[in-house]
């Protein structure tokens, strides 16, 4: 168990109020432009808070938060991950990136399991299931090849792939593109002898099997009905799904129905049987959490899982450490001790943590290191999304958040507020810009009500992202250095994260705060909020942290 927090220095006297720290889900800064939601928006206290206020620009995305390449962007699971660590640590991809290179993905008992129930006896089907893309947010499709020759070379004479199409971390109609490369490794591997590779179903990840925290449980009952009971629109390929729902207007990929790929006799190609072995592709646990729930929990009552076959099922990584979720997996993520609010529940230091239920997790489960249970000291407070379609409703339920951690700051309850305001992200994978800039004034109309009660108590407010979106809505041409747009000359929408750095604004109204913003270091990231934070509070840093981003004021530098 981590030692308890010692103080920061004695000349140091931290705020009467709590620290409230602000994360904006999806609120990136890039240049003001036609497709930038951010800078379109009306959002007088964000601008006055960066103006006016310490402020920095944070890493978010690639090696800075422990994903392979700095090509990768960065996301909300590894965003709030690294801000609760305090450190960087490789993540998903790049966990799984690295046990493939060097062949450790295939060396345990659970891919030896796989192969034995796939190829001894009365042989069972492989079944790969995840999201086909190179996003390398959820998965990689490279990480699905990688395991589609292994099976071959491992003599697993039958597989069945149930893709779920992207249009989110990619380009929103890219599904025909990864499909067709899929198809030919599977021609490729099925022409050898004893050989039967095919896709059996799938559908676009919002409308088959990917939720997340059972906010739409249809949805991961479309994908259970489609891989297991074969119920779904029914087609003769997958792409014959993605053409048809493009000619009838179908919004992206990830909009797709789930559909059930039939023989010439109408009877699905690959239903999961009896005997059968499923591997779940994706390395992110928030939308791969509720498929493993409907494979292993006896008591799940979330649908009618109509049957529930007899399969050895598997996770890419274990999802949730605290349930043991799933109970066989490839690759165990190292467990992540010694968080932020781990730290601070030791010491006694109450913290408070809300989101709406579209990012509930990541302000508990992924901030707290992968845990599902709240550490002692940390009360958890959820607002009800309502299920209602982002695009349509950007206000999402900011007042209601909003309200949530008023009432935290007037309670004198906590010392640390931890809140995220999902809407930047959440409306930005739409791809309605307009939408997004009224999501976006959802936030600042939030953060100004959050900023005055912070200041009624001399409380300090700290603010940021944990990867842009927003202020990306529309798809840039490097070469034309104009914006693209399609056969009929529309503005392509983008759906996906961005590459670009994030605002960190700390609001002290104090006169002589003691500190001062550090601007010494070559890339400072979301990996260096946890000291900074602890050092608000009064607290040193441990040595295993990165670097505060704030210093503690000399005597001579307050003289001059």
């Amino acid at each position: 168990m981590p030692e308890q927090l010692g103080p920061w220095h004695e000349s140091y006297t931290p705020p009467t109020g709590p620290v409230v720290f602000v994360i904006m889900d999806g609120v990136g800064l890039a240049p003001p432009s036609d497709g930038n939601a951010v800078s379109r928006a009306d959002i007088p206290t964000l601008r006055q808070l960066w103006r006016e206020h310490a402020s920095l620009q944070l890493a978010a995305h690639g090696t800075a938060v422990g994903l392979p390449t700095d090509k990768d962007m960065g996301n909300s699971e590894v965003g709030h991950t690294i801000m609760g660590a305090g450190r960087v640590l490789p993540q998903g991809a790049s966990l799984v990136q690295k046990a493939l290179q060097d062949g450790s993905l295939f060396e345990g008992e659970t891919w030896r399991a796989l192969v034995d129930r796939c190829t001894a006896g009365d042989a069972g089907t492989l079944h790969l299931i995840g999201l086909l893309s190179d996003g390398n947010v959820h998965s990689h499709i490279e990480h699905l090849f990688a395991l589609l020759h292994r099976a071959d070379d491992d003599g697993i004479a039958r597989v069945r792939v149930h893709p779920l199409l992207d249009g989110r971390d990619v380009e929103p109609f890219s599904a025909l593109r990864y499909l067709e490369q899929l198809e030919a490794l599977l021609a490729e591997l099925s022409a050898k002898p004893d050989r039967d590779y095919r896709i059996a179903s799938g559908g676009g990840r919002m409308r088959t099997t990917m939720d997340r925290y059972w906010e739409r449980p249809n949805v991961v009952q479309a994908g259970w009905n489609a891989h297991v009971l074969g119920k779904g629109r029914r087609v003769a390929s997958a792409a014959e799904a993605v053409q048809t729902s493009y000619d009838d207007g179908v919004g992206s990929d990830q909009d797709i129905r789930a559909f059930v790929v039939v023989d010439e006799a109408g009877e699905p190609v690959g239903r999961i049987e009896d005997g059968d072995a499923v591997l779940l592709f994706n390395f992110r646990g928030d939308r791969a959490i509720e498929l493993s729930s409907a494979f292993e929990h006896d008591g799940f009552d979330f649908f009618d899982r109509g049957r529930r076959p007899d399969v050895l099922f598997v996770g890419m990584l274990q999802y949730d450490g605290d349930l043991q979720l799933p109970k066989h997996c490839l690759l165990v993520p190292p467990a992540i001790g010694g968080t932020l609010i781990e730290r601070l529940s030791n010491t006694g230091v109450p913290s408070f943590h809300v989101a709406e239920s579209s990012k509930f997790g990541h302000v508990t489960y992924y901030l707290f290191g992968m845990r599902s249970q709240p550490f002692p000291m940390a009360t958890v407070r959820e607002v009800d999304s309502q299920g209602l379609e982002p695009g349509d409703h950007p206000q999402m339920q900011a007042p209601a958040v909003a309200d949530a951690v008023i009432e935290a700051v007037r309670s004198n309850n906590y010392r640390l507020i931890v809140v995220n305001f999902a809407n930047g992200d959440m409306v930005g994978h739409t791809g309605k810009l307009d939408a997004a800039v009224e999501a976006v004034e959802a936030v600042d109309a939030a953060v100004a009500r959050i900023c005055e009660a912070v200041s009624s108590v001399d409380g300090v407010l700290v603010i940021t992202a944990d990867h842009g979106n927003a202020e990306e809505m529309l798809q840039w041409s490097a070469k034309t250095s104009e914006f693209k747009r399609d056969a009929s000359g529309n503005l392509i929408p983008k759906t996906s994260h961005t590459l670009n750095l994030v605002p960190f604004v700390i609001r002290d109204g104090r006169h002589l705060p003691g500190y001062a913003l550090r601007r010494d270091l070559a890339r400072p990231g979301l990996g260096n909020i946890a000291s900074t934070l602890l050092n608000l509070l009064g607290y040193a840093a441990p040595e295993s942290y990165d670097a505060s981003l704030i210093r503690r004021m000399t005597e001579h530098a307050e003289q001059a």
